[in-house]
């Protein structure tokens, strides 16, 4: 048994978790808070298709369906999506370049606890009077006439989970490029830590202006302003701006780490070299690059007039390109390759055909004539779920599979999670692809019934069929992470046999401070590299030393916790007498802690390189 396991001690596992600054604990609490978003937006999906499963139906009202639509997009996209990938980029990223853990950790830790009280915060809003209603986009013509507080718990949420966002941002540039083993040049960097470092520099561009938004309709909702308010000389149309701006770099925060994941799955179970590695490489930064160019094209329709519409459709059909360099290169990894088929590898052969599709109406929305007929409707919303569930959430349930053994030391069940797998992909192209057809046959998106008679009732009784398969899958998926964790039966360093990124050459779950010895990166697939010579660890690039570890925090928790408190005040404010004291208190609390982790000397802590030795031959015992 490890003597710094038997040294920190098992009892208070809450506190040791309220308290964590360590990465690959901050990214199980992404996961766990993630996973628990993305079943509130699953059981929200399901009552939005059992309502339109038939016609006529009264299932839930024509207010509560809007309120399920727009929390349904808000949770999978804020809180459900970003936050599980958050949660893996933190937890693989450092060990992928031989960290030993982010470079600032209590700004990852605070990032963490600002996520959940934001989704908290938007989530809370069911009891309080009424969830948001307004769309997950929150036009602002229609936010500003919400007549509950959903959309103020909506705005505020938002908001603090964002800052947390954009400190992990910047915090995963700063780990990249500051912290890479020795020889982990940027060309030697693996795709996924290399799409980690491309979302992070887009999550620090777009999310300002999301930001931007928010204070504007929140002091516009609760303090009175009129930046919105078209009487009042305001604009309404500037939200949109401010949103697209920030929503369709969004799409790539959220596609382009399941890109990477995919890059790391179809490299390893193909026992090949990423194909095209530069050219990848190169795709992955034009895709970010002219993320940021095509924002109106969700504004064809809007009027901007024909030169906007010609100069965001070119844009939008050129970033096909560097999207379509990706598909081929992983065709190209397969082909020749000495293919696997594991659970992860399954995820990532359905993913190819499904994302296509989903890229391929896209550049049919890129034509603006063509926009107009599929704008508002199915069609839409077809082509947005073949990307963000046949690209995102395959994806994440690819890196579920692949890399739970590395942190949790033992395997999902592989036949569980191949009827996960099926399941959830059949469910899919049920749910969605006949979506197309509901839309092009004229229906509307975000109605909440239809008339009989219309030709609409067995493509949306074929869709809810497919909704409610995808729920099976999920619960097959939630089965299976029970049953293993009971079993616990403990892995080895690399558990696929194939591991080709440094991650794998260390022990499956990882100790807390990485590596004992950083790595010596001698290439390209550097652990791939060392087992070529015969090697099962790799070659450290210096001798046992002492390790200085950051020092756990409950002052992350306090601030998040003030802010959270504070958001009340400022929705209140105007109805309650307690809403500005409640504001103070919340904001005396954030502060406060603030100012106590400003005076509080905190250095860390030393691991002498006698406890690693020792450390060492207890594991080996």
């Amino acid at each position: 048994m490890s003597t710094i396991a038997q040294k920190r001690g098992f009892g208070a596992v809450l506190w040791d978790y309220l308290t964590t600054v360590d990465h690959k604990k901050v990214g199980i609490l992404y996961f766990g808070a993630g996973f628990f978003f993305f079943l509130l937006g699953g059981i929200e999906a399901m009552i939005i298709r059992i309502q339109l499963a038939v016609p006529n139906n009264d299932f839930v009202s024509a207010g509560t369906f809007n309120e399920m639509m727009t929390m349904h997009g808000t949770t999978m996209i804020f809180f459900a999506a970003m936050p599980i990938l958050i949660g893996f980029m933190n937890a693989i990223m450092p060990l992928q370049i031989g960290a030993r853990d982010v470079a600032f950790p209590f700004l990852n830790a605070l990032g963490l606890w600002l996520f959940i009280f934001g989704g908290l915060l938007v989530n809370v809003s069911w009891f309080l009077g009424g969830a948001p209603e307004a769309g997950w986009t929150s036009y602002a013509s229609l936010a500003m006439n919400s007549a509950t507080h959903g959309t103020d718990f909506y705005a505020t949420g938002i908001q603090i989970s964002g800052f947390g966002t954009l400190m992990g941002g910047i915090n995963f540039l700063v780990t990249i490029i500051n912290m890479r083993a020795p020889g982990m040049t940027y060309m030697r960097m693996p795709m996924f830590t290399w799409t980690t470092f491309i979302t992070s520099a887009l999550i620090l561009f777009a999310f300002p202006p999301l930001t931007v938004a928010l204070f504007l309709l929140t002091f516009d909702r609760l303090f009175g302003s009129q930046f919105f308010n078209v009487a009042a000389g305001g604009n309404t149309i500037i939200w949109e701006h401010f949103f697209w701006i920030f929503g369709h770099p969004e799409v790539y925060i959220l596609i382009l780490p399941a890109f990477g994941i995919f890059s790391e799955v179809i490299s390893t179970f193909s026992r090949k070299r990423l194909f095209g590695y530069s050219s990848m490489v190169f795709a992955t930064v034009l895709i970010g690059f002219l993320g940021f160019m095509v924002w109106a094209h969700h504004m064809f329709t809007v009027g901007l007039g024909n030169i906007a519409n010609a100069i965001f459709a070119v844009a939008t059909m050129a970033i096909a390109v560097p999207t379509g360099i990706k598909i081929f290169n992983w065709l190209l990894t397969m082909w020749g390759g000495s293919i696997k088929f594991t659970t992860p590898m399954l995820w990532a052969a359905a993913f190819i055909p499904s994302f296509v599709m989903g890229g391929v109406t896209g550049i049919m929305q890129a034509a603006a004539p063509a926009d107009y007929q599929y704008h508002d409707t199915y069609f839409i919303v077809a082509h947005f779920h073949y990307v963000i569930v046949g690209g995102v959430v395959f994806g994440i349930f690819a890196a579920v599979h692949f890399y739970w053994p590395k942190l949790f030391g033992h395997m999902l069940n592989e036949t569980l999670g191949k009827i996960t797998c099926i399941l959830f992909v059949i469910g899919f192209h049920l749910t969605f692809f006949i979506q197309h057809f509901l839309g092009l046959m004229g229906m509307p998106r975000r109605v909440f019934t239809f008339l009989d008679g219309q030709g609409l009732e067995t493509g949306n009784m074929i869709s809810s069929i497919g909704a409610l398969t995808m729920g099976v899958a999920v619960v097959v998926l939630l089965i299976n992470v029970v049953i293993t964790a009971i079993k616990n039966e403990s892995v080895a360093n690399d558990p696929w046999g194939d591991g080709r990124s440094i991650e794998w050459a260390i022990p499956s779950p990882p100790p807390f401070y990485n590596f004992k010895q950083l790595p010596l990166v001698r290439g390209l697939d550097a652990y791939w590299l060392e087992k070529m010579d015969g090697k099962t660890e790799m070659t450290p690039a210096e001798p046992v030393g002492d390790i200085h570890m950051p020092n756990g925090s409950f002052i992350p928790f306090m601030i998040s916790l003030g802010f959270f408190v504070a958001s009340f005040g400022a929705i209140y404010n105007q109805e309650h007498a307690w809403g500005i004291p409640v504001l103070i208190i919340g904001l005396a609390i954030a502060f406060g802690s603030m100012l106590v982790r400003s005076l509080k000397d905190d250095h860390g802590y030393h691991i002498p390189k006698a406890e690693l030795l020792e450390d060492e031959k207890g594991v080996k015992a």
